[in-house]
C-alpha cells in the first residue's frame, strides 16, 4: 500500500506515516518501490526477509492488546485509542521541531 494508504488505515496523520516508513526503510525493514500500474504512487511493504521477524516480535503485543481491550467496555477502548493518538500526534510535533 502507499504511505497515505497507510496512515489511513493505521489512523495517524500521512506525515507520521512518512516519517516512519522513510526511517523503517533506511533501516531496511520496509522496502519502496514504484507501482507498476501508476509509476507517480510509490508502494510500501515490508522487506520479504523481514517478514518473519516481524510476524514473531507482533505476534505476542498483538495477542497481548486483543486480550486487554477485549475485556474492556467500548468507552474505555474510546479512551485508549484516544490516548494513543494523542501521543502519536505529540510524537510527531516532537520530529517537527
Amino acid at each position: 500500500m502507499t504511505a497515505d494508504e497507510l496512515a489511513a488505515r493505521l489512523e495517524v496523520a500521512p506525515t507520521t506515516a512518512s516519517l516512519a516508513v522513510g526511517d523503517l526503510s533506511g533501516k531496511a525493514i520496509l522496502d519502496r518501490y514504484e507501482d507498476p500500474s501508476d509509476r507517480r504512487r510509490r508502494i510500501v511493504a515490508i522487506a520479504p526477509d523481514q517478514h518473519d521477524a516481524i510476524a514473531a516480535w507482533l505476534a505476542p503485543g498483538a495477542a497481548a492488546w486483543r486480550r486487554v481491550l477485549t475485556s474492556l467496555a467500548p468507552a474505555q477502548r474510546r479512551l485508549i485509542v484516544d490516548t494513543l493518538r494523542a501521543y502519536e500526534a505529540a510524537v510527531a510535533e516532537e520530529r517537527e521541531h
